[in-house]
């Protein structure tokens, strides 16, 4: 539970972090994607040199402090203590699975608050639901409590959509990759620093959990502080687009539509399917007929279920294999780092991604099922201890691929809306699995038998990924075949080839199609 805490966001909060990778964590971190011709002529608000400087800064600055949580490592174990008594099958069974369900109903919501309030609002409601959180930790006795904690838990996760998104309403889209590395870097660091501080402090300072939880209350409430700071964008994505893209004028109602009110009607009907926000729609429909971009959005959707449900329950599963050892905070600042590590290693590989994307994928998910089998096994906390860093490696190493390749020939909306979809079907199938197998409603299994359940999962998906590569290897070699016997061979091999997704490094060209 503690464990997304501290790995979102990607995204990178130990829940979750962390904020989806490059975003995590949330849909539009990674989803830099390419402007449009018009956003990119549009004039940024804040592009006057010092006052951008200032106001990246800020954010940045904001990102660090809100991620710097010390009790966050340690709030499963907190609740296991002896200050909060509450039982493993309380914890695993009725508490834990309240956060997936949390996220699941406020996501949506979320994504379109964010937008449509211009992102300072919803930064706002995550700090107030950061202070809720640990004032419940510190105040809270009973399981009414605590599952409230885990409620407002869902909705920061739900806001970190805001912070993703936030720093593309204030620079224009030739500096979107860049200031998105600061924003991310700035994560990555305060969730590293709160691992670190919060496992100084029970190692060193022998301090009790609820003096803990007093000072992770004392940084949230100066990161709320700080988001009633930021500047307010005057622009968003979709409902306050820049004002140049909007008619100059408005034609008045005609008098054949005051007096004909079916065909005032048509034409509302027609004017909503001309929306930009429906047109979207229709072209992320179009977009699933892509087999690059399919497969990557089902990954995003299969392999994030499966990495956030083990991120909730693995600090259970540790106090259940040896209670008496807590490093929580410097295991999880070892699996920040190594992510971090695999993340920029990622954008150094040279591969064919539309010849081996299925077998890379294939490989990595059956190594992450081995971790799982291990985790779930072993007696030994330091062997699993070393399978968790492991296994958030693995997959952070495939998150800034995924969005590369998910990215590459989109807009930046079209970027938002295919991570939006993304995220939240990869929340609804998490809940189905929770109300299923972790739920007091449903099986309600201890959790050596979820993660058990958790390398079933991963090693069906290792099966699925390793059969599409033996498809799409035999027909590339089998088409490579028949391109060598064509008698066309010699004009072919005389034509200059021009780069393709084929032979094209991770980056973000904009060459890249697929």
């Amino acid at each position: 539970m503690a464990a997304d805490r501290a790995a979102a966001g990607e995204d990178v909060d130990v829940k979750t972090p962390p904020l989806p990778p490059l975003p995590p964590l949330p849909p539009l971190e990674d989803g830099e994607g390419r402007g449009d011709a018009e956003a990119a002529e549009a004039p940024c608000p804040a592009e006057d040199g010092g006052k951008l400087t200032c106001s990246v800064m800020f954010l940045c600055l904001y990102g660090f402090m809100s991620s710097i949580r010390p009790g966050e490592s340690f709030i499963t174990p907190n609740l296991l203590s002896s200050e909060k008594n509450f039982t493993r099958e309380q914890v695993t069974n009725e508490i834990t699975p309240v956060l997936t369900y949390s996220y699941m109903a406020v996501l949506v919501p979320a994504f379109l608050l964010t937008d449509l309030l211009r992102y300072k609002p919803v930064l706002i409601i995550q700090g107030i639901s950061h202070v809720v959180i640990w004032v419940l930790m510190l105040l809270g006795a009973t399981l009414l409590h605590m599952q409230l904690m885990e409620f407002f838990y869902g909705i920061t996760m739900a806001c970190r959509v805001a912070y993703s998104s936030y720093i593309f309403s204030l620079v224009s889209p030739s500096l979107y990759q860049r200031v998105a590395g600061y924003s991310r870097s700035s994560v990555l660091l305060g969730v590293f620093v709160s691992s670190v501080l919060g496992q100084l402090c029970l190692s060193l300072g022998d301090i009790s959990y609820h003096t803990l939880d007093t000072i992770s209350l004392g940084f949230v409430s100066f990161g709320l502080a700080l988001a009633c700071c930021l500047p307010w964008p005057k622009r968003s994505l979709f409902f306050n687009r820049t004002k140049s893209r909007e008619p100059a004028e408005k034609a008045a109602p005609s008098e054949t539509d005051e007096m004909n009110p079916t065909r005032a009607g048509v034409s509302l009907t027609a004017n909503w399917k001309e929306s930009i926000f429906v047109q979207m729609l229709l072209e992320v429909w179009n977009m699933v007929k892509r087999p690059n971009l399919r497969l990557w959005s089902l990954w995003w959707i299969f392999n994030s279920t499966g990495y956030y449900l083990v991120l909730f329950y693995v600090h259970i599963l540790w106090n259940k294999v040896q209670s008496t050892t807590n490093y929580n905070g410097a295991v999880e600042a070892a699996a920040t780092l190594l992510s971090a590590i695999t993340s920029f290693m990622a954008g150094f590989a040279k591969i064919r991604w539309n010849v081996w994307s299925e077998l890379v994928i294939g490989g990595i998910t059956a190594l992450q099922a081995g971790m799982l089998l291990v985790m779930g096994t072993t007696g030994n906390i330091w062997i699993c201890y070393s399978c968790y860093i492991l296994f958030r490696g693995f997959y952070q190493f495939l998150v800034p691929i995924a969005t590369f390749q998910i990215a590459s020939s989109l807009t930046k909306e079209l970027c938002a809306l295919v991570f939006g979809i993304n995220t939240f079907l990869g929340t609804v199938l998490k809940s189905i699995i929770n109300l299923i197998f972790s739920d007091k409603r449903g099986l309600g299994l201890d959790v050596e038998s979820q993660f058990r359940i958790y390398f079933i999962y991963f090693t069906l998906l290792t099966v699925v990924y390793l059969i599409s590569a033996a498809v799409v290897l035999v027909r590339h070699f089998w088409n490579r075949g028949e391109e060598e016997a064509s008698p066309d061979r010699l004009h072919t091999e005389l034509t200059p080839v021009s780069m393709t997704s084929e032979a094209e490094p991770l980056s973000n060209s904009q060459s890249v199609k697929t």
